[in-house]
């Protein structure tokens, strides 16, 4: 079985010295996949770079075994994205909304957005203005969007970022449920270690622009370690080997 997301070397530097270094990471078939790491990390440079909204300085990528810099087309044909803030038109209905979205996916009509209303939470207040919804609702109808086109693989950045504890468990339960039933493999990334720890499988932690951890969850749970206690492992181990490098006076 092909990996559905495979990164080799991945690096992009900016101005400012911030990035992301020689990251390599991959996201099985059928993974919720959580790639972990604070804010500033470089979690969203590396989403966008996979998603071709970036471009990388050096390395490779891709998803369903195409490149996504030279195939880019039939690498996203079976992706799904919400990068950051979930954006609406908030004059129109959260139905309204999935009309024109949908659009821009040849042969699929109202149907889907019936089911889509439906997988997210949304079809008692479809017809409600989106200027009305809650932050929780607009980030289920951002999901409902990503899910249009029937993806394979969805790129979920910071899905529960400013969501209360009700919103942030109706979105966790709206994940588990996608990836079980309509068998969606899931790439997330977030910087809440409780979220990820209950919902995914696997985990990236991501520290200064680079990967210095992938392990299963359940890995981490036989040993009787939680994630928050591998990450500050991780890090304690990732700085204690750049004062061994660090020139000496």
């Amino acid at each position: 079985m092909k990996p559905v997301v495979e990164i080799r070397q991945l690096t992009k530097v900016y101005n400012n010295s911030r990035g992301v270094h020689e990251v390599n990471m991959t996201v099985q078939q059928g993974d919720i996949y959580g790639f972990f790491g604070p804010n500033g990390a470089g979690k969203t440079t590396v989403m966008k770079i996979i998603t071709g909204l970036s471009k990388a300085q050096h390395g490779e990528v891709k998803l369903f075994g195409y490149d996504i810099s030279t195939q880019y087309e039939q690498a996203m044909a079976k992706v799904g994205v919400l990068i950051e803030t979930a954006e609406a038109y908030t004059y129109m209905s959260g139905r309204r909304n999935l009309e024109l979205a949908v659009r821009f996916y040849p042969g699929i009509g109202g149907e889907r957005i019936d089911e889509v209303l439906e997988l997210v939470g949304l079809t008692p207040y479809q017809h409600e203005k989106a200027a009305g919804y809650s932050l929780g609702m607009k980030q289920r109808l951002g999901l409902a969007m990503a899910l249009l086109s029937k993806p394979e693989l969805l790129i979920l950045d910071e899905p529960t970022n400013g969501l209360d504890i009700e919103g942030m468990v109706q979105m966790r339960e709206i994940i588990m449920r996608l990836a079980r039933e309509e068998r969606i493999t899931f790439l997330i990334s977030s910087h809440l270690i409780h979220e990820m720890e209950l919902m995914c499988n696997r985990i990236g932690i991501l520290h200064q622009g680079r990967l210095v951890r992938e392990t299963l969850v359940a890995e981490l749970v036989q040993s009787g370690v939680t994630l928050e206690q591998a990450y500050l492992r991780e890090i304690d181990s990732v700085r204690n080997v750049r004062k061994e490098e660090a020139p000496h006076a």
